[in-house]
C-alpha cells in the first residue's frame, strides 16, 4: 500500500517564494487543499464530507486558520516580500 502523502506534491514547485502576498495566499491555498488530499486520498469521500463542512461554521474557520498558519509560514519565506 502507498503512502498517500507521498503521492501528492504538497508545496507546488517545491518552494514556498512567491512574487507577491497574492500569490503567497494562493499558494497557502492549494497547500491547505492538498494536504487534506493526501490525508483523505479518496476523492468521493471529499465530495461527501464537503456538504457536511460547508454548513459547518466551526469547521469553515478552522479552514480558515489552516490557511492563516500556511501563509504565515510562505510570508516570513518571502521575508514578508520587503
Amino acid at each position: 500500500m502507498s503512502d498517500p502523502a507521498h503521492s501528492v506534491q504538497l508545496i507546488p514547485g517545491n518552494s514556498l517564494i512567491t512574487k507577491t502576498p497574492e500569490e503567497g495566499r494562493q499558494l497557502a491555498i492549494k497547500m491547505s487543499r492538498l494536504i487534506i488530499k493526501a490525508t483523505q486520498p479518496d476523492a468521493a469521500v471529499r465530495e461527501r464530507l464537503r456538504a457536511i463542512y460547508a454548513e459547518d461554521a466551526a469547521m469553515l474557520i478552522s479552514i480558515g486558520q489552516t490557511v492563516a498558519t500556511d501563509f504565515a509560514t510562505i510570508a516570513a519565506a518571502n521575508n514578508y516580500w520587503k
